[in-house]
């Protein structure tokens, strides 16, 4: 199907699954996990993905190939997200507030579905399921538009995830995948007005830029995680080890993986050393990726013949590599200033055992999460209790961090009367 007769099918099925019952939503989310467990959509999952990762090979990243790659534990944890969906309150209907008034109406804020959702992501494959179940979940149509990286398995997982549609009586161009991968079809979501009522970018800080530059519909700015852990002279090194070595290397291809660590000039002499030796040869040792440091000239001093010097850029790039950039500054003031310049609004954290510190350090970062004594890798819909998530929102308006089920959702207002005139 054209891209075009792809909106006109979504528009055609947004209000079927808009006036579906909560239990029909439900039953739709079950049967889509389900059938992308079935044995033949895992085989056929894997053989088309075992395509995508043989043409991606030599074009992309090893960490980014980690993003594509999918196995059997991996499908299964894509439909424990769906499930988990499924099991969460229905949006649809809620009255988000009441109010009487004095002539005897009564007005009622009311959650609506959105209408038309689409999704332009890149090579993550697990984002189509994730986006299914939560466009279908809060009563909303989507369209997907991955990138040419992973066409081949979200080709395959929809497929799966369709039936769940089929079965229970919807429609299913209310889980489309666009088939073009060029940038015309990118561009006609991004102007599809009548069709698209919300559009949301999940990729890196090009994609994201040419959305919110060129979306004649509405669009929501998501993902780039260029994310900060600040080591406060209090913090309990050991601790400290622990957090940067999971925030940074335990996925570095995602958004809420650490990229900048900042750490008080007090402990710099002595927890410099540690980090180094536990992000390199202690990693190396253990047959894991070392992680390469780009180190300011006052962490260079500290750390003579390791890692290498920070370039212009390396403080407002977001690496999604085994890549940390490191700078040594003197107060919790002054982490805050050089987050405030170089935050991309995702995720920060404090590392610091100083009540003051980390109440100053929450009150003034204005990012989407900020963490005390935490990794930064827990900035997900799944761990937040959202069952997954449609992106990251680093903007303020509408929605902000996990989008899960509400941030889909619009509201009307509903007025019950019994005769009153003004």
């Amino acid at each position: 199907m054209t891209t075009q007769e792809i909106l006109e099918a979504a528009r055609a099925a947004k209000q079927a699954v808009a006036l579906a019952s909560s239990r029909t939503r439900q039953s739709v989310l079950e049967r889509m996990a389900d059938a992308l467990c079935a044995p033949d959509s895992v085989e056929a999952i894997l053989a088309a993905n075992a395509e995508d990762m043989a043409a991606a090979k030599g074009h992309i990243s090893d960490v980014m190939l980690d993003r594509l790659a999918l196995t059997p534990e991996r499908i299964g944890a894509m439909a424990k997200g769906i499930l988990e969906v499924a099991a969460l309150p229905d949006p649809v209907g809620a009255v988000l507030n009441r109010v009487e008034r004095p002539n005897g109406l009564v007005i009622e804020k009311t959650a609506v579905p959105m209408g038309v959702i689409a999704i332009i992501y890149e090579s993550r494959p697990n984002v189509t399921s994730d986006a299914a179940a939560l466009a279908v979940k809060s009563g909303n149509a989507c369209i997907l538009r991955c990138g040419k990286e992973a066409w081949r398995s979200a080709s395959a997982i929809v497929t799966a995830l369709r039936r769940g549609l089929r079965e229970n009586g919807l429609p299913e161009a209310a889980v489309s995948l666009i088939e073009d991968t060029t940038h015309a079809s990118a561009n006609a979501l991004m102007t599809a007005v009548g069709y698209v009522d919300l559009l949301i970018p999940r990729g890196g800080a090009g994609l994201i830029r040419a959305c919110v530059e060129n979306a004649k519909v509405p669009c929501i700015q998501t993902g780039t995680g260029i994310c900060h852990i600040f080591v406060d002279d209090s913090a309990d090194q050991p601790k400290a080890l622990e957090i940067i070595e999971n925030a940074k290397a335990s996925r570095p291809s995602v958004c809420n993986a650490e990229e900048v660590c900042l750490v008080h000039s007090g402990i710099a002499a002595e927890f410099l050393p540690k980090l180094a030796q536990r992000l390199g040869p202690d990693r190396a040792a253990r047959g894991l990726h070392p992680v390469e440091l780009r180190l300011d000239e006052r962490a260079a001093a500290l750390l003579p013949g390791i890692g290498v010097p920070a370039g212009p850029q390396d403080f407002d790039t977001e690496f999604l590599d085994y890549i940390l950039a490191v700078k040594i500054v003197d107060s919790v003031e002054e982490a805050i200033a050089h987050i405030a310049a170089h935050s991309t609004g995702h995720s920060e954290a404090i590392l610091t055992q100083d009540n003051a510190h980390a109440s100053q350090f929450t009150a003034a970062v204005d990012s989407a999460a900020v963490y005390v004594n935490c990794s930064t890798r827990f900035t997900d819909g799944g761990e937040f209790g959202l069952g997954c998530e449609m992106g990251i929102s680093t903007q303020k308006l509408h929605a902000r961090g996990p989008m899960g089920l509400a941030e889909l959702c619009s509201y009307k207002y509903i007025i019950h009367g019994n005769g009153q005139i003004r």
